[in-house]
Protein backbone atom coordinates (compact mmCIF):
# COMPACT_ATOMS: atom_id res chain seq x y z
CA UNK A 1 0.00 0.00 0.00
CA UNK A 2 3.14 2.55 0.75
CA UNK A 3 4.20 2.22 -2.95
CA UNK A 4 0.93 3.10 -4.10
CA UNK A 5 0.43 5.96 -2.03
CA UNK A 6 3.99 7.39 -2.36
CA UNK A 7 3.78 7.14 -6.40
CA UNK A 8 0.37 8.68 -6.34
CA UNK A 9 1.25 11.21 -3.90
CA UNK A 10 4.43 12.79 -6.11
CA UNK A 11 2.44 12.62 -9.17
CA UNK A 12 -0.03 14.69 -7.70
CA UNK A 13 2.22 16.87 -6.31
CA UNK A 14 4.03 17.09 -9.81
CA UNK A 15 0.76 17.64 -11.29
CA UNK A 16 -0.31 20.74 -9.24
CA UNK A 17 3.74 21.99 -9.73
CA UNK A 18 3.48 21.20 -13.75
CA UNK A 19 -0.18 23.32 -13.87
CA UNK A 20 1.38 26.13 -11.95
CA UNK A 21 5.14 26.84 -13.12
CA UNK A 22 5.33 24.74 -16.12
CA UNK A 23 2.41 23.79 -17.90
CA UNK A 24 4.24 23.32 -21.47
CA UNK A 25 7.51 21.49 -22.80
CA UNK A 26 9.05 22.60 -25.75
CA UNK A 27 10.55 20.16 -28.11
CA UNK A 28 11.51 22.40 -31.41
CA UNK A 29 8.24 23.42 -32.75
CA UNK A 30 6.19 20.79 -30.66
CA UNK A 31 4.61 21.92 -27.31
CA UNK A 32 3.93 19.33 -24.97
CA UNK A 33 1.55 19.41 -21.68
CA UNK A 34 3.69 18.53 -18.62
CA UNK A 35 0.56 17.07 -16.35
CA UNK A 36 0.68 14.47 -19.34
CA UNK A 37 4.23 13.66 -18.51
CA UNK A 38 4.14 13.80 -15.08
CA UNK A 39 0.69 11.63 -15.61
CA UNK A 40 2.28 8.97 -17.85
CA UNK A 41 5.69 8.67 -15.53
CA UNK A 42 3.32 7.90 -12.73
CA UNK A 43 2.03 5.69 -14.52
CA UNK A 44 4.95 3.47 -15.52
CA UNK A 45 6.15 3.76 -12.16
CA UNK A 46 3.31 1.61 -11.04
CA UNK A 47 3.99 -1.27 -13.47
CA UNK A 48 7.71 -0.99 -13.34
CA UNK A 49 7.69 -1.59 -9.47
CA UNK A 50 4.97 -4.25 -9.57
CA UNK A 51 2.03 -2.46 -7.80
CA UNK A 52 -0.26 -3.31 -10.88
CA UNK A 53 0.72 -5.87 -13.62
CA UNK A 54 0.06 -5.59 -17.06
CA UNK A 55 -2.49 -8.47 -17.43
CA UNK A 56 -4.56 -6.09 -14.72
CA UNK A 57 -4.54 -3.25 -16.74
CA UNK A 58 -5.33 -5.26 -19.90
CA UNK A 59 -8.42 -7.09 -18.82
CA UNK A 60 -9.54 -3.37 -17.23
CA UNK A 61 -9.29 -2.07 -20.44
CA UNK A 62 -11.24 -4.77 -23.06
CA UNK A 63 -13.78 -5.30 -20.24
CA UNK A 64 -17.52 -5.44 -21.29
CA UNK A 65 -18.17 -3.10 -18.29
CA UNK A 66 -19.65 0.27 -18.75
CA UNK A 67 -16.40 1.25 -16.38
CA UNK A 68 -13.80 0.43 -19.15
CA UNK A 69 -12.29 3.84 -20.09
CA UNK A 70 -11.87 2.79 -23.87
CA UNK A 71 -15.59 2.98 -23.90
CA UNK A 72 -15.63 5.96 -21.86
CA UNK A 73 -13.18 7.80 -24.11
CA UNK A 74 -14.77 6.81 -27.09
CA UNK A 75 -17.94 8.43 -26.03
CA UNK A 76 -16.20 11.44 -24.93
CA UNK A 77 -14.54 11.66 -28.27
CA UNK A 78 -17.74 11.23 -30.13
CA UNK A 79 -19.41 14.04 -28.37
CA UNK A 80 -16.30 16.16 -29.06
CA UNK A 81 -16.25 15.76 -32.83
CA UNK A 82 -19.89 17.28 -33.52
CA UNK A 83 -18.99 20.22 -30.77
CA UNK A 84 -16.24 20.97 -32.36
CA UNK A 85 -17.62 20.23 -36.04
CA UNK A 86 -20.45 22.63 -34.79
CA UNK A 87 -17.88 25.44 -34.23
CA UNK A 88 -15.56 24.98 -37.06
CA UNK A 89 -19.36 25.98 -39.01
CA UNK A 90 -19.68 28.90 -37.52
CA UNK A 91 -22.41 27.65 -34.84
CA UNK A 92 -21.04 28.74 -31.78
CA UNK A 93 -19.85 32.26 -33.29
CA UNK A 94 -22.91 32.95 -34.96
CA UNK A 95 -25.06 32.85 -31.27
CA UNK A 96 -22.39 34.74 -30.15
CA UNK A 97 -22.70 37.42 -32.32
CA UNK A 98 -26.79 37.75 -32.23
CA UNK A 99 -26.66 37.84 -28.28
CA UNK A 100 -24.76 41.18 -28.55
CA UNK A 101 -27.27 42.08 -31.10
CA UNK A 102 -30.12 41.75 -28.62
CA UNK A 103 -27.98 43.10 -25.58
CA UNK A 104 -28.02 46.85 -27.30
CA UNK A 105 -26.60 49.36 -24.77
CA UNK A 106 -27.27 47.47 -21.52
CA UNK A 107 -24.35 45.01 -19.96
CA UNK A 108 -26.85 43.83 -17.41
CA UNK A 109 -28.62 42.25 -20.75
CA UNK A 110 -25.79 41.27 -22.59
CA UNK A 111 -24.78 39.43 -18.95
CA UNK A 112 -27.74 37.63 -18.76
CA UNK A 113 -27.81 36.61 -22.57
CA UNK A 114 -24.25 35.52 -22.99
CA UNK A 115 -24.25 33.36 -19.54
CA UNK A 116 -27.83 31.93 -20.92
CA UNK A 117 -26.08 30.97 -24.36
CA UNK A 118 -22.89 29.39 -22.24
CA UNK A 119 -25.11 27.55 -20.17
CA UNK A 120 -27.45 25.91 -22.47
CA UNK A 121 -25.02 25.18 -25.33
CA UNK A 122 -22.84 23.44 -22.12
CA UNK A 123 -25.72 21.09 -21.67
CA UNK A 124 -26.20 19.53 -25.33
CA UNK A 125 -22.58 20.15 -25.91
CA UNK A 126 -19.01 20.26 -24.14
CA UNK A 127 -17.79 22.94 -21.56
CA UNK A 128 -14.82 23.11 -23.10
CA UNK A 129 -15.93 23.78 -26.42
CA UNK A 130 -18.26 26.48 -24.93
CA UNK A 131 -14.92 28.05 -23.42
CA UNK A 132 -12.89 27.69 -26.39
CA UNK A 133 -15.08 29.56 -28.22
CA UNK A 134 -16.50 32.16 -25.89
CA UNK A 135 -13.90 33.36 -24.42
CA UNK A 136 -12.17 35.24 -27.60
CA UNK A 137 -15.61 36.33 -28.79
CA UNK A 138 -16.09 38.30 -25.15
CA UNK A 139 -12.15 39.19 -24.78
CA UNK A 140 -12.61 40.75 -28.60
CA UNK A 141 -16.06 42.04 -28.02
CA UNK A 142 -15.53 43.73 -24.64
CA UNK A 143 -12.07 45.38 -26.26
CA UNK A 144 -14.08 46.79 -28.64
CA UNK A 145 -16.53 48.18 -26.71
CA UNK A 146 -14.55 49.44 -24.07
CA UNK A 147 -15.89 47.71 -20.96
CA UNK A 148 -14.53 45.10 -18.53
CA UNK A 149 -14.08 41.80 -19.62
CA UNK A 150 -14.10 39.82 -16.03
CA UNK A 151 -17.75 39.87 -15.12
CA UNK A 152 -18.09 38.08 -18.47
CA UNK A 153 -15.54 36.25 -18.50
CA UNK A 154 -16.52 34.85 -15.15
CA UNK A 155 -20.04 34.25 -15.89
CA UNK A 156 -19.49 32.45 -19.26
CA UNK A 157 -16.59 30.00 -17.42
CA UNK A 158 -18.99 29.28 -14.21
CA UNK A 159 -22.08 29.18 -16.23
CA UNK A 160 -20.24 26.29 -18.54
CA UNK A 161 -18.75 24.13 -15.41
CA UNK A 162 -21.99 23.99 -13.59
CA UNK A 163 -24.76 23.57 -16.45
CA UNK A 164 -22.12 20.95 -17.83
CA UNK A 165 -23.56 18.45 -14.94
CA UNK A 166 -27.42 18.64 -16.27
CA UNK A 167 -27.02 15.88 -18.99
CA UNK A 168 -24.96 12.79 -18.61
CA UNK A 169 -22.81 13.79 -21.64
CA UNK A 170 -21.85 17.60 -20.56
CA UNK A 171 -18.76 16.52 -19.34
CA UNK A 172 -16.39 13.65 -18.83
CA UNK A 173 -16.18 13.07 -14.99
CA UNK A 174 -19.93 12.63 -15.54
CA UNK A 175 -19.63 10.18 -17.91
CA UNK A 176 -16.92 7.98 -16.10
CA UNK A 177 -18.72 8.59 -12.73
CA UNK A 178 -22.19 7.44 -13.83
CA UNK A 179 -21.15 4.32 -16.79
CA UNK A 180 -19.62 2.92 -13.74
CA UNK A 181 -22.67 2.76 -12.04
CA UNK A 182 -24.40 1.68 -14.60
CA UNK A 183 -26.68 4.77 -15.07
CA UNK A 184 -28.58 5.74 -18.09
CA UNK A 185 -29.54 9.31 -19.46
CA UNK A 186 -32.80 9.36 -18.36
CA UNK A 187 -31.96 8.05 -14.68
CA UNK A 188 -29.37 10.35 -14.48
CA UNK A 189 -31.42 13.42 -15.98
CA UNK A 190 -33.49 12.65 -13.19
CA UNK A 191 -31.42 13.26 -10.25
CA UNK A 192 -29.21 15.82 -11.73
CA UNK A 193 -31.76 18.33 -13.29
CA UNK A 194 -32.90 20.34 -9.95
CA UNK A 195 -29.39 20.21 -8.39
CA UNK A 196 -28.26 21.91 -11.55
CA UNK A 197 -30.79 24.25 -11.35
CA UNK A 198 -30.57 25.11 -8.21
CA UNK A 199 -26.88 25.77 -8.58
CA UNK A 200 -27.33 28.09 -11.70
CA UNK A 201 -29.93 30.23 -9.86
CA UNK A 202 -27.67 30.50 -6.76
CA UNK A 203 -24.49 31.46 -8.76
CA UNK A 204 -26.44 33.57 -11.10
CA UNK A 205 -27.49 35.48 -8.04
CA UNK A 206 -24.12 35.81 -6.88
CA UNK A 207 -22.38 36.97 -9.79
CA UNK A 208 -24.53 39.65 -10.18
CA UNK A 209 -23.80 40.77 -6.44
CA UNK A 210 -20.03 40.54 -7.35
CA UNK A 211 -20.82 42.20 -10.83
CA UNK A 212 -23.01 44.70 -9.96
CA UNK A 213 -21.13 47.69 -10.27
CA UNK A 214 -19.25 47.69 -13.51
CA UNK A 215 -22.31 46.09 -15.23
CA UNK A 216 -24.07 49.45 -14.46
CA UNK A 217 -22.19 51.36 -16.78
CA UNK A 218 -23.42 51.58 -20.04
CA UNK A 219 -21.85 50.64 -23.62
CA UNK A 220 -21.07 51.58 -27.03
CA UNK A 221 -21.84 48.88 -29.56
CA UNK A 222 -20.52 47.98 -32.90
CA UNK A 223 -22.78 45.53 -34.01
CA UNK A 224 -21.16 42.57 -35.60
CA UNK A 225 -22.68 40.45 -38.88
CA UNK A 226 -21.74 37.13 -38.87
CA UNK A 227 -22.83 35.13 -41.98
CA UNK A 228 -22.48 31.09 -42.08
CA UNK A 229 -20.25 30.09 -44.32
CA UNK A 230 -22.37 26.76 -45.22
CA UNK A 231 -25.81 26.66 -44.17
CA UNK A 232 -26.28 22.73 -45.53
CA UNK A 233 -23.01 21.80 -43.10
CA UNK A 234 -24.38 23.57 -40.51
CA UNK A 235 -27.76 21.35 -40.68
CA UNK A 236 -25.97 18.31 -41.09
CA UNK A 237 -23.80 19.22 -37.78
CA UNK A 238 -27.41 20.33 -35.57
CA UNK A 239 -29.21 17.02 -36.84
CA UNK A 240 -26.25 14.76 -35.66
CA UNK A 241 -26.43 16.45 -32.38
CA UNK A 242 -30.11 16.51 -32.05
CA UNK A 243 -30.49 12.77 -33.39
CA UNK A 244 -27.52 11.36 -31.11
CA UNK A 245 -29.09 13.30 -28.17
CA UNK A 246 -32.38 11.63 -29.40
CA UNK A 247 -30.74 7.59 -29.07
CA UNK A 248 -29.07 8.35 -26.15
CA UNK A 249 -32.06 9.31 -24.20
CA UNK A 250 -33.90 6.04 -25.76
CA UNK A 251 -30.41 4.07 -24.69
CA UNK A 252 -31.64 2.25 -22.04
CA UNK A 253 -35.18 1.06 -23.90
CA UNK A 254 -33.59 0.17 -27.05
CA UNK A 255 -30.41 -1.74 -25.22
CA UNK A 256 -27.93 -0.16 -27.07
CA UNK A 257 -24.49 1.73 -25.06
CA UNK A 258 -24.06 4.93 -25.02
CA UNK A 259 -20.67 4.78 -26.44
CA UNK A 260 -22.03 3.16 -29.73
CA UNK A 261 -24.51 5.82 -30.30
CA UNK A 262 -22.36 8.69 -30.07
CA UNK A 263 -19.64 6.54 -32.35
CA UNK A 264 -22.28 6.06 -34.74
CA UNK A 265 -23.23 9.56 -34.83
CA UNK A 266 -19.58 10.95 -35.33
CA UNK A 267 -18.66 8.53 -37.97
CA UNK A 268 -22.00 9.23 -39.81
CA UNK A 269 -21.23 13.24 -39.61
CA UNK A 270 -17.39 12.45 -40.89
CA UNK A 271 -19.04 10.15 -43.63
CA UNK A 272 -21.67 13.03 -44.86
CA UNK A 273 -19.04 15.66 -44.47
CA UNK A 274 -16.68 13.37 -47.07
CA UNK A 275 -19.33 12.74 -49.18
CA UNK A 276 -20.00 16.26 -49.74
CA UNK A 277 -17.09 17.91 -50.05
CA UNK A 278 -16.58 15.01 -52.99
CA UNK A 279 -19.59 15.93 -54.69
CA UNK A 280 -18.65 19.97 -54.28
CA UNK A 281 -15.35 19.15 -55.08
CA UNK A 282 -13.77 20.80 -52.49
CA UNK A 283 -11.71 20.38 -49.75
CA UNK A 284 -13.34 18.97 -46.13
CA UNK A 285 -11.32 21.84 -44.55
CA UNK A 286 -14.11 22.20 -41.57
CA UNK A 287 -13.43 18.28 -40.87
CA UNK A 288 -9.74 18.95 -41.16
CA UNK A 289 -10.21 21.07 -39.00
CA UNK A 290 -12.03 19.14 -36.92
CA UNK A 291 -9.82 16.65 -36.00
CA UNK A 292 -6.76 18.27 -35.80
CA UNK A 293 -8.55 20.21 -32.77
CA UNK A 294 -9.35 16.76 -30.53
CA UNK A 295 -8.15 16.78 -27.40
CA UNK A 296 -5.61 13.84 -27.92
CA UNK A 297 -3.79 14.57 -24.61
CA UNK A 298 -6.72 13.62 -22.84
CA UNK A 299 -6.40 9.33 -23.82
CA UNK A 300 -2.80 9.52 -22.02
CA UNK A 301 -4.07 11.47 -19.16
CA UNK A 302 -7.40 9.24 -18.51
CA UNK A 303 -5.20 6.13 -19.07
CA UNK A 304 -2.37 6.68 -16.85
CA UNK A 305 -4.80 8.15 -14.57
CA UNK A 306 -6.40 4.73 -14.64
CA UNK A 307 -3.18 3.17 -14.17
CA UNK A 308 -2.29 5.26 -10.96
CA UNK A 309 -5.66 4.61 -9.57
CA UNK A 310 -6.40 0.89 -10.80
CA UNK A 311 -2.70 0.18 -8.38
CA UNK A 312 -4.35 3.04 -5.79
CA UNK A 313 -7.45 0.28 -5.66
CA UNK A 314 -5.27 -2.91 -5.80
CA UNK A 315 -3.73 -1.90 -2.98
CA UNK A 316 -6.38 -1.34 -0.90
CA UNK A 317 -6.25 2.78 -0.74
CA UNK A 318 -9.85 3.24 -2.00
CA UNK A 319 -11.58 0.70 0.52
CA UNK A 320 -9.45 2.62 3.32
CA UNK A 321 -10.46 5.89 2.08
CA UNK A 322 -14.11 4.59 2.09
CA UNK A 323 -14.01 3.49 5.57
CA UNK A 324 -12.64 6.95 6.36
CA UNK A 325 -15.25 8.79 5.23
CA UNK A 326 -17.65 6.50 6.92
CA UNK A 327 -21.59 6.24 6.37
CA UNK A 328 -24.41 9.13 7.23
CA UNK A 329 -24.19 12.03 5.41
CA UNK A 330 -22.97 10.80 2.26
CA UNK A 331 -24.08 13.39 -0.13
CA UNK A 332 -22.31 16.22 1.90
CA UNK A 333 -18.66 13.90 2.42
CA UNK A 334 -18.64 13.00 -1.09
CA UNK A 335 -19.81 16.05 -2.33
CA UNK A 336 -17.45 18.34 -0.34
CA UNK A 337 -14.34 15.76 -0.56
CA UNK A 338 -15.11 15.48 -4.11
CA UNK A 339 -14.90 19.17 -4.99
CA UNK A 340 -11.09 19.29 -2.90
CA UNK A 341 -9.68 16.75 -4.14
CA UNK A 342 -10.54 17.15 -7.71
CA UNK A 343 -8.60 20.55 -7.31
CA UNK A 344 -5.70 18.79 -5.75
CA UNK A 345 -5.45 16.41 -8.25
CA UNK A 346 -7.65 17.38 -10.92
CA UNK A 347 -11.31 16.59 -11.35
CA UNK A 348 -10.70 13.62 -13.93
CA UNK A 349 -8.48 11.90 -11.92
CA UNK A 350 -10.74 12.26 -9.24
CA UNK A 351 -13.28 10.78 -10.83
CA UNK A 352 -11.24 7.62 -11.95
CA UNK A 353 -10.43 7.51 -7.82
CA UNK A 354 -14.00 8.22 -6.86
CA UNK A 355 -15.06 5.47 -9.06
CA UNK A 356 -13.36 2.70 -7.60
CA UNK A 357 -14.74 3.68 -3.92
CA UNK A 358 -16.29 0.50 -2.63
CA UNK A 359 -20.25 0.66 -1.74
CA UNK A 360 -21.02 4.09 -2.46
CA UNK A 361 -24.43 4.78 -2.32
CA UNK A 362 -26.04 6.41 -5.80
CA UNK A 363 -26.53 9.72 -3.03
CA UNK A 364 -22.68 9.18 -2.79
CA UNK A 365 -22.22 9.20 -6.82
CA UNK A 366 -23.90 12.23 -7.41
CA UNK A 367 -22.75 14.02 -4.90
CA UNK A 368 -19.07 13.16 -6.22
CA UNK A 369 -20.55 14.15 -9.65
CA UNK A 370 -21.41 17.68 -8.58
CA UNK A 371 -18.10 17.97 -6.58
CA UNK A 372 -16.38 17.31 -9.88
CA UNK A 373 -18.00 20.24 -11.76
CA UNK A 374 -18.13 22.73 -9.55
CA UNK A 375 -14.67 22.23 -8.24
CA UNK A 376 -13.62 23.20 -11.81
CA UNK A 377 -14.40 26.82 -11.04
CA UNK A 378 -12.34 26.87 -7.15
CA UNK A 379 -9.04 27.11 -8.66
CA UNK A 380 -7.25 26.44 -12.61
CA UNK A 381 -6.07 23.03 -10.99
CA UNK A 382 -9.82 21.43 -10.51
CA UNK A 383 -10.53 20.51 -14.11
CA UNK A 384 -9.18 21.30 -17.18
CA UNK A 385 -10.76 23.71 -18.64
CA UNK A 386 -9.66 26.08 -16.05
CA UNK A 387 -5.82 25.21 -17.32
CA UNK A 388 -7.54 26.57 -20.93
CA UNK A 389 -8.90 29.19 -19.54
CA UNK A 390 -6.43 30.79 -17.94
CA UNK A 391 -4.19 30.36 -20.94
CA UNK A 392 -6.82 31.87 -23.49
CA UNK A 393 -6.95 34.93 -20.97
CA UNK A 394 -2.73 34.70 -21.16
CA UNK A 395 -3.03 34.96 -25.05
CA UNK A 396 -5.52 37.62 -24.94
CA UNK A 397 -3.37 40.27 -22.48
CA UNK A 398 -5.95 40.22 -19.73
CA UNK A 399 -4.41 39.49 -16.17
CA UNK A 400 -5.89 36.68 -14.46
CA UNK A 401 -4.13 35.57 -11.76
CA UNK A 402 -4.19 32.45 -9.90
CA UNK A 403 -5.34 34.36 -6.78
CA UNK A 404 -8.16 36.28 -8.86
CA UNK A 405 -9.33 32.60 -9.88
CA UNK A 406 -9.40 31.42 -6.18
CA UNK A 407 -11.01 34.82 -5.04
CA UNK A 408 -14.01 34.60 -7.46
CA UNK A 409 -14.02 31.06 -7.38
CA UNK A 410 -14.72 30.72 -3.51
CA UNK A 411 -16.91 33.31 -3.57
CA UNK A 412 -19.49 31.66 -5.82
CA UNK A 413 -18.33 28.08 -5.85
CA UNK A 414 -19.15 27.32 -1.87
CA UNK A 415 -22.45 28.71 -1.86
CA UNK A 416 -23.25 27.23 -5.29
CA UNK A 417 -21.99 23.84 -4.06
CA UNK A 418 -23.93 23.86 -0.68
CA UNK A 419 -27.12 24.88 -2.13
CA UNK A 420 -26.82 21.76 -4.82
CA UNK A 421 -26.20 19.30 -2.29
CA UNK A 422 -29.24 20.26 -0.19
CA UNK A 423 -31.49 19.57 -3.47
CA UNK A 424 -29.56 16.08 -3.71
CA UNK A 425 -29.68 15.34 -0.22
CA UNK A 426 -33.64 16.47 -0.29
CA UNK A 427 -34.00 14.44 -3.67
CA UNK A 428 -32.32 10.86 -2.41
CA UNK A 429 -33.08 10.94 1.29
Amino acid sequence: MLKSILIAGITCVLLIASIIFFPKIKAGKMQISTYIVVSLTGAIFMLLLGVVNFEDIFKAMTSEDSVNPIKILILFFSMTIISIYLDEVGFFKYLACKSTKFAKKSQYSLFFILYLFASVLTVFTSNDIVILTFIPFICYFCKNANINPIPYLVACFVGANTWSMMLIIGNPTNIYLATSYHIDFISYLEVMALPTLMAGVVEIVLLLLIFHRPLKKSMDVNEEEYHIQSKFDLIVGVSHLAICLIFLVISSYIHLEMYLISLICALSLIAFNLVSSLVQRQKPHDLFMTIRRLPYELIFFVLSMFVIVEGLRISGVTEEFYYFLGTGLEVYKYGYSSFLVCNLINNIPMSVFYANIPNMTLGALYASIIGSNLGAFLTPIGALAGIMFTNLLSKQNIRYSFLDFIKYGVLVSLPTITASLFVLSLLVS
